[in-house]
C-alpha cells in the first residue's frame, strides 16, 4: 500500500526531471529498514505518481514561486521511530533532488506520512506482488 503522491506547481517542469524524482523517491522508499532490519515497504506494493496542479497560487502571487507536495500514504503498524526516519529520508532525498532549484528560484518542499488507520475497506487485485516475493 505504500503511495507517495507528488504534487507539483507546473512552473517547474521545465526546471526539473520529475520522473527522476519519482524513481529516487521509490528508490528511497525501497531502501527503508524497520528496527529489525526488514524491508518496511514491499517491493511490489511501492508506487510513487507525481502531477502537475491544473491550478494553483503560492504566497502573495507577487513572484514566480513553485510549490511541491509529497504525501506518503501507508497502512499502520511501524514505530514512531520507524515513521520518522522514512520521513527524514524522503525529506533529504527531495532536497537533494531540487537543491539545483532552491539556489535559483523561490520553492516550498512539504513532505507529509499518513497512516491508514481504522481502514474500512483496502482492496487489492493485481498480478505485480508475487514477482518481487520469491
Amino acid at each position: 500500500m505504500p503511495h507517495l503522491v507528488i504534487l507539483y506547481t507546473p512552473n517547474i517542469e521545465l526546471e526539473t526531471d520529475m520522473p527522476a524524482l519519482c524513481r529516487a523517491m521509490a528508490d528511497a522508499m525501497l531502501e527503508q529498514r524497520d528496527d529489525e532490519g526488514r524491508q518496511v515497504y514491499p517491493t511490489g506494493g511501492t508506487r510513487v505518481l507525481a502531477f502537475p496542479a491544473a491550478h494553483y497560487a503560492v504566497a502573495d502571487g507577487k513572484g514566480d514561486y513553485a510549490f511541491v507536495y509529497l504525501n506518503v500514504r501507508m497502512a499502520a503498524g511501524r514505530s514512531e521511530a520507524v515513521k520518522k526516519r522514512i520521513g527524514d529520508a524522503l525529506l533529504e532525498k527531495a532536497r537533494q533532488h531540487f537543491e539545483p532549484l532552491l539556489a535559483k528560484r523561490h520553492i516550498g518542499i512539504t513532505l507529509q506520512i499518513d497512516e491508514a488507520p481504522g481502514q474500512v475497506y483496502d482492496g487489492k487485485c493485481g498480478n505485480l506482488h508475487p514477482l518481487f516475493n520469491k
